[in-house]
């Protein structure tokens, strides 16, 4: 599989295929890819970038070293407790900011989670559309045992697992398994570390069979419906069902199927 490579960057890597899978790999193995100020911007970064990328159509967050992301990396951290409160609250709201830019990534976002993931790791699995993890990771939420607490990750966390869910990991520190993080919803799909790389690429290629424009606006769509009052729903929802009807994707997508023909978005699978 062929990669161009982004060599912008240092806490991570970021790679595209020419069908346009992009690789966002955190690459601080040494820290168990622990969040410092440097991997920080460069996810914010790479995420504005890789979503404004037309040649993109799915990004996959994946990590290098035993680890998925350890959460705060211990000397960023360290270094908070000498600054004062804005100072504080600048570092805490460009983390903010990162997971609000991957969320918002208007392509499909895939964790593949090998490892453990702690604390801030958490959150970027909750701000991914679909997380499959190896059958030996687990998870923490260890904010409490600091002192501290899981707040700026708290809208996604919550959002994807739920408030009943939340509450049982958000305040005790303990380590829950794959089996229990599936059952909270953070977690899609459970694979064998061998046979993980296998069932990231079915979902990255179920995703390119898909009309990318579409994808994208399902994916607005299901955010939309979540997040905004459920006054006017049924319009808003309507109204966009009928600009899709008008495009011209949608109408290369239904000529094609019943002239019994692939769709002009299948790209050639690579060798």
């Amino acid at each position: 599989m062929t990669h161009e490579k982004h060599p912008a960057y240092g806490a991570i890597e970021v790679a595209i295929t020419a069908r346009g899978a992009a690789t966002i790999t955190l690459a601080r193995a040494g820290k168990h890819n622990a969040l410092n100020e440097q991997m920080i911007d460069e996810l914010h970064q790479a995420a504005k970038q890789l979503g404004a990328d037309p040649a993109v159509r799915v990004v996959i967050l994946a990590a290098r070293g035993k680890s998925f992301c350890a959460g705060g990396d211990l000397g960023w951290m360290r270094a908070q407790m000498d600054k004062g409160r804005e100072e504080r609250i600048r570092q805490a709201s460009k983390l903010a900011q990162m997971l609000e830019a991957l969320d918002e990534v208007p392509k499909p976002l895939i964790g593949r989670v090998h490892g453990p993931a702690l604390g801030g790791g958490v959150g970027l699995m909750a701000v991914c559309d679909f997380v499959v993890a190896a059958n030996e990771a687990h998870f923490v939420l260890s904010e409490t045992r600091l002192g501290l607490i899981p707040a700026t990750i708290a809208p996604y966390v919550v959002r994807r697992m739920g408030e009943g869910n939340a509450r049982q990991v958000f305040m005790n520190s303990l380590r829950f398994d794959v089996q229990a993080a599936m059952r909270f919803g953070l977690v899609s799909q459970i694979a064998r570390a061998d046979e993980l790389d296998q069932a990231v690429m079915v979902q990255v290629n179920a995703y390119l069979d898909c009309a990318p424009g579409a994808v994208t606006e399902a994916k607005a769509l299901c955010r939309h419906v979540a997040r905004a009052p459920a006054a006017g729903q049924l319009e808003e929802t309507v109204q966009r069902l009928a600009d899709r009807w008008e495009s011209d994707e949608a109408q290369a997508g239904v000529n094609a199927f019943f002239a019994r023909q692939k769709p002009p978005w299948i790209i050639a699978a690579e060798d």
